[in-house]
């Protein structure tokens, strides 16, 4: 200890009482490699934050709070679990809250993103950090529950004097981390009390509640990230199989692990391996095929797998959700190629129907659209569901038509009608009026009827080219982009590769000003930099600009649909705050279908 250090101690000495002297020097001694008896993880934490962080155990630092901005950051990046756990945390906090017990649900960063706790207790709870907004990350706040928690990535108790800091002695925090399906820590459920009993045992039970709770929210969010696939669960025991199971694991419908609670790890893979990726039959004698056999509907005692290992657990299958329905359902079936254009979608069901009506006749076609959204993929796809032949695409800036004149007939797609010039609309009107045989669909980035108007557009080949108009939706208007992004998936996923849960939703709240053309080379890029077979945020490029114009209320109306109703996920696209898109939902009086 410094001479300062030794000035320091004796004022708190005088100041605070022995039990804060004896707390200083006994951290001391542990820097100086005596063993006090502390857990070796609360002594390594002490070293931690003299050492690495350059605490001074002498001071009692006030507790960390982040200011309301980034409060709300926080809260908007966790909104997701914040949802899927909510129920469960109260649930617990109806159990504790007789004893005087706080929950805190904090990020990976540290910060309380949701809080329960009795308001009577409100003032001091602030003052002690156990409250939304506080930062428990053990380099501010030293030795801690969450921040102890966040380091070794294992549920710990940190009690009274294990703490680092002198204001936090009087607490008892115990902690859990809570992990997503690709096995990464992703947040923290800590349950405090500002006064306990001394014996650190007392907080057993509440350890063995918060690892409970902890369980249940990861099962929860497998569930619901993994909707469309199968879900394996598994314990130790048949009485609580159904009710309470210990651990789960979502399957691809090759039987690859896509998902999982971080309790599968230990129970799967108890020597530490991944799992992300592996088959289900290298480590359990089941195949997809079997899974089946292990719904509802027969006894738990019967439902026994055999791991590769020799070990013995109790199964319990899930079958794939249905996909969700779309407002409107596809009431004929539309030729192969046009079906393949989208998921479903209540905005392009329509206009594909449509298209398949006008695939075999040779009525012209101008397809409109923001750039990217894919009007010559749709053009060929509208080519191979009728009779016609050959497909020539050309582009119409700096187009020589007269190369045509022998073209074999078939379909003639002109990409980009909008940027010819006069002398090229002229020789285009010369080639349609020779070559009859030639069907011609043409794209366009805004309505010609605009260029009409201005009188930079010939009405003569205007109307040559406009026989029916069908207006392609942006990709933020979209209902099918997850649809999209699997398919956009397919050539890493052959592979093994994979979206995380968090790229995922990432991908899904992007406003792609360039559309799919953006999406296609957002994903090619982060397979390409990703290092393993999951591809993770910080894999993915960082997006263009959001849109930032003005949008009316059916625009608005159209977004909300699209992001089916997720508000956060609607002010992403739009580049604005969460409460700008409700205060103008109210103002306009919107409300979701149904």
């Amino acid at each position: 200890m410094t001479a300062r250090g030794m000035v320091r101690l004796r004022r708190i000495a005088g100041e605070d009482g022995m039990r804060d002297l004896d707390h200083v020097a006994e951290i001391d001694r542990v820097l100086r490699g005596q063993d006090t008896g502390r857990d070796s993880l609360v002594a390594d934490s002490w070293r931690r934050c003299v050492e690495s962080y350059g605490m001074d155990p002498t001071r009692a630092e006030a507790a960390h709070i982040v200011t309301d901005a980034e409060l709300r950051a926080h809260r908007e990046q966790s909104e997701r679990l914040i949802a899927t756990a909510r129920s469960g945390l109260q649930a617990l906090f109806r159990q504790v809250a007789g004893q005087n017990y706080v929950l805190l649900l904090a990020d990976a960063k540290g910060v309380c993103v949701d809080f329960f706790g009795d308001p009577r207790f409100e003032d001091d709870l602030r003052q002690a950090g156990l409250y939304l907004g506080s930062n428990w990350t053990e380099d501010l706040a030293g030795t801690c529950g969450v921040g102890s928690c966040i380091v070794t990535g294992e549920a710990v108790t940190i009690h009274q004097g294990d703490h680092f800091g002198l204001a936090h002695t009087p607490l008892s925090c115990t902690s859990a981390p809570i992990y997503d399906t690709c096995g990464k820590l992703t947040a923290v459920l800590d349950i405090s009390l500002l006064r306990s009993p001394s014996p650190k045992s007392s907080q057993n039970l509440a350890m063995n509640l918060v690892r409970a709770s902890v369980r249940r929210v990861e099962m929860a969010n497998l569930m619901a990230m993994t909707r469309r696939d199968w879900v394996l669960r598994v314990s130790a025991s048949p009485e609580f199989l159904e009710v309470d199971p210990e651990a789960a694991v979502a399957l691809d419908g090759s039987g690859r692990i896509i998902g999982m609670t971080h309790g599968a790890r230990d129970i799967l893979a108890p020597g530490g391996g991944a799992l992300i990726g592996q088959r289900i039959d290298a480590l359990i004698d089941l195949s997809v095929d079997d899974l089946p056999d292990l719904m509802r509907g027969r006894p738990s005692e019967d439902r026994v797998l055999r791991l590769r290992d020799g070990r013995g657990l109790y199964g319990h299958a899930i079958a794939p959700q249905a996909a969700r329905v779309p407002l409107r359902h596809r009431d004929t079936a539309l030729p192969a190629p046009l079906a393949g254009f989208a998921g479903p979608d209540p905005v392009l069901d329509p206009l594909l129907r449509t298209a398949a009506r006008l695939a075999p006749t040779r009525v012209p076609l101008l397809l409109t659209g923001e750039s990217g959204t894919g009007k010559e993929r749709l053009a060929r796809a509208i080519h191979m569901s009728g009779p016609a032949r050959a497909f020539h695409a050309v582009r119409c800036a700096g187009a020589a038509f007269d190369t045509l004149e022998d073209a074999a007939p078939g379909t003639l797609f002109l990409r980009g009608i909008d940027d010819l010039d006069s002398k090229a609309q002229a020789a285009l009107l010369t080639l349609i009026e020779r070559r009859e045989d030639l069907r011609v669909i043409a794209s366009a980035r805004m309505p010609l009827a605009t260029r009409l108007a201005e009188g930079s557009f010939r009405d003569d080949l205007y109307y040559r080219l406009s026989g029916a108009r069908l207006d392609l939706p942006p990709l933020r208007l979209r209902h099918d982009t997850d649809w999209l992004i699997d398919r956009l998936m397919r050539p890493f996923a052959a592979d093994g590769m994979r979206l995380s849960p968090q790229a995922r939703a990432e991908l899904l709240a992007r406003d792609w000003p360039g559309n799919i053309r953006e999406l296609q080379h957002t994903l090619a890029i982060a397979a390409a930099v990703t290092e393993g077979q999951v591809i993770d945020l910080p894999d993915l490029p960082q997006p263009a600009p959001a849109t930032t114009e003005d949008t009316s209320d059916e625009d608005l109306q159209s977004l909300l649909d699209a992001c089916h109703w997720n508000m956060a996920r609607a002010a992403r696209r739009l580049g604005v705050n969460r409460s700008t898109i409700l205060r103008r939902v109210r103002k306009a009086g919107l409300a979701p279908p149904g």
